[in-house]
């Protein structure tokens, strides 16, 4: 017997592992390591290479990554900076880097202004627009 979609053995089985993955994706474990781990007192601050192992995921959250990071180096969430997360190909694994401050003071001071507003750290900038120096010059 020819089927255009295989066999129906195969057919069963696809469903099961279909099955089996779908209810894997709510209880994924997801692993944070950290490496090249180095102190930049000038900075005042941590910086590391972040590797993240999330099977049956696609990706993790930035915010879930921050808030396992400020636990992981007792800390709060709100001085931990993480960026540049590339996931490989194949997934299962990202790998990004990620910055923990000393206090937000340091963190205002040495950050760049546009990760300051993605996280929205309670800066205000001065705006140099054009619609600004138009209205300074009338």
């Amino acid at each position: 017997m020819f089927s255009m979609f295989g066999s129906s053995r195969t057919g069963l089985r696809r469903k099961r592992i279909g099955s089996g993955l779908a209810s894997c994706h709510a209880d994924s474990v997801v692993t944070i390591r950290t490496r090249k781990v180095m102190t930049n007192r000038l900075l005042a601050r941590k910086q590391m290479v972040v590797d993240i192992l999330h099977p049956n995921r696609a990706s993790v959250p930035k915010t879930e990554v921050r808030e396992k990071l400020a636990q992981l180096y007792k800390t709060t969430p709100d001085l931990v900076f993480a960026y540049g997360f590339r996931c490989q190909f194949g997934g299962g694994k990202s790998s990004g880097f990620a910055l923990i401050y000393d206090t937000l003071d340091f963190a205002k001071k040495f950050e760049p202004k546009y990760r300051l507003l993605r996280l929205d750290c309670n800066a205000t900038f001065w705006n140099c627009g054009i619609a600004v120096n138009a209205t300074i010059i009338l």
